[in-house]
């Protein structure tokens, strides 16, 4: 069977520029609109923060023109979204259709060609050229109309501020790109009696595009048992190289077989996912089959890698986790499955401890992790090896799926990881130590408000502003927690929530 490693790169995905203007004004000002709206795309896509490739497409006058660019962005695999910018005057019934049919994400951007106004020598002529301010006020009533969902961006292309945010949407973009084309493979079922990580797998494929099905555990023991020798001594080497591996692991140390096991299942998990095409996966310590470890150094490097994943059988954590991954593509720092897991209640000084048994990723550390081998009292295995850090200090988000029965929603935390206060000798697991906002009573209280689920994907490579443009390409609900929010705030939106994304669904 074909194997086909894993890309998690902006580098082959594009974002199309479409113009809009009319055959009013003649030949000569549609050449002109032509050379300014190519400025502004040269402009765009030579800023550093906008990462994806935008790519210019001719002037559109009329409405075959429109719904015949839209049909083709939609065909298009690379092509993650369109942005849209009312030149001059687009009488915007001309692009009912185009947005009818259109099925990518789109911008809008608000510009204009120049920056300041050319108070000496303006004129009617330079006036029927430049008519963004009233043009793309005609296209954001007819998007608003059809209830098209769009993110739209104010200010000129120069601007720093517009090329950062054109550049969180195509991150945005291609993170809902990455859903549509994802593939996820359930290693067992979930934790029995556990709520929140079960879902509608339906509605997930309706909603993001990912298919997510089950594999027996077995499946991968075998995978995991066929490992060649020569394999995983190239692996364990690697391990040498790139980690601070403790004696008892290493070459001769008594416990150099459990290492190799731990490689024989990261060779044996890669596979199977190459194999099966698989952007995705999940585990469950309550099924592991012929497995002799829970898996925890594999499954800590695939995520590092960009693969998604979700212990206990939770998938929608592990969709999050790969678009995630995808949406931070090229950035500092990286996404990991993450658990809150325990508190520091000191009063006016609070911290949540987050970890997980063995998985969280190395991306989110610059540090050099050490690889060592502990007991673990579940799961009822051989004693499973991991990398053992602490993420680095900095801004980070926390974010969870939820099935609330009849919708999805995201809720997301904005956190500064922060240093431990004392060393953790006895805790040998990846883990983050982080100051949620506003203020810990504030947060916690919301969260619970909200049924956010204790699985979260955490983010040190993107802020929450790219999952506010995800939620809404994906018509999810998003609440936030940052530092504007208080709990009787947060307690009404949720209550809206509940009657608008009912009323919102229709009949």
């Amino acid at each position: 069977m074909t194997r086909t490693p894993l890309t998690t790169s902006l580098d082959g995905y594009e974002v199309w520029f479409l113009t809009g203007s009319q055959h009013l004004y003649g030949p000569e000002t549609l050449a002109q609109v032509a050379d300014q709206s190519r400025t502004i795309v040269e402009t765009l896509d030579a800023a550093s923060d906008v990462p994806v490739k935008l790519v210019w497409k001719p002037v559109l006058t009329d409405s075959a023109a429109i719904k015949q660019v839209a049909l083709e962005a939609n065909a298009a695999p690379n092509v993650i979204g369109l942005v849209a910018w009312m030149h001059t005057f687009s009488p915007a019934k001309m692009w009912i259709a185009g947005l009818d049919a259109l099925q990518k994400p789109l911008a809008h951007l608000h510009t204009q060609a120049n920056v300041e106004l050319p108070y000496a020598d303006i004129d009617f002529d330079f006036m029927n050229l430049n008519q963004a301010a009233h043009g793309d006020r005609e296209f954001g009533y007819i998007q608003t109309r059809l209830g098209v969902p769009r993110k739209t961006i104010v200010g000129h292309a120069s601007d720093p501020r517009v090329q950062r945010e054109l550049g969180t949407w195509q991150r945005a973009a291609a993170g809902l790109a990455a859903s549509r084309d994802l593939k996820l493979a359930r290693f067992g079922d979930n934790m029995r009696f556990v709520a929140v990580t079960e879902g509608d797998k339906t509605e997930a494929e309706l909603r993001f595009g990912v298919q997510v099905n089950t594999w027996g555990v077995n499946e991968l023991a075998d995978a995991v048992h066929a490992a060649s020798d020569a394999d995983i001594d190239a692996l364990v080497a690697e391990y040498e190289e790139l980690y601070e591996v403790e004696p008892s692991l290493r070459r001769g140390g008594e416990r150099h077989d459990s290492l190799r096991y731990g490689a024989a299942i990261e060779i044996g998990l890669r596979s199977f996912l190459e194999e099966g095409g698989f952007g995705a996966f999940t585990t469950s310590f309550e099924d592991l089959g012929a497995l002799r470890q829970l898996p925890g150094l594999a499954v800590q490097r695939l995520q590092a890698e960009g693969y998604g994943f979700g212990a206990e059988g939770d998938w929608k954590t592990a969709i999050l986790v790969r678009v995630a991954n995808v949406m931070g593509a090229g950035l500092p720092g990286g996404a990991t499955l993450m658990e809150d897991y325990t508190y520091d209640m000191t009063p006016g000084d609070e911290l949540i401890l987050g970890a997980h048994m063995l998985e969280v990723a190395p991306s989110i550390t610059t540090a050099k992790p050490t690889l060592e081998i502990h007991p673990l009292g579940i799961g009822g295995k051989e004693d499973p090896v991991r990398l053992v850090f602490t993420a680095d200090p900095g801004p980070a988000v926390v974010v969870a799926l939820s099935d609330m029965r009849d919708r999805f929603r995201l809720t997301a935390n904005v956190v500064e990881n922060v240093p431990p206060r004392e060393p953790l000798p006895k805790l040998p697991v990846g883990r983050a130590i982080w100051k949620p906002a506003p203020d810990f009573q504030t947060s916690a209280a919301a969260w619970l408000t909200a049924g956010a689920a204790h699985h979260t994907v955490m983010s040190t490579a993107v802020g929450v502003d790219v999952f506010r443009d995800f939620a809404e390409m994906a018509r999810v609900e998003l609440l936030v927690i940052d530092e504007e929010t208080t709990q009787r705030g947060f307690e009404r939106e949720v209550r809206w929530n509940q009657a608008y994304y009912r009323l919102a669904q229709g009949l």
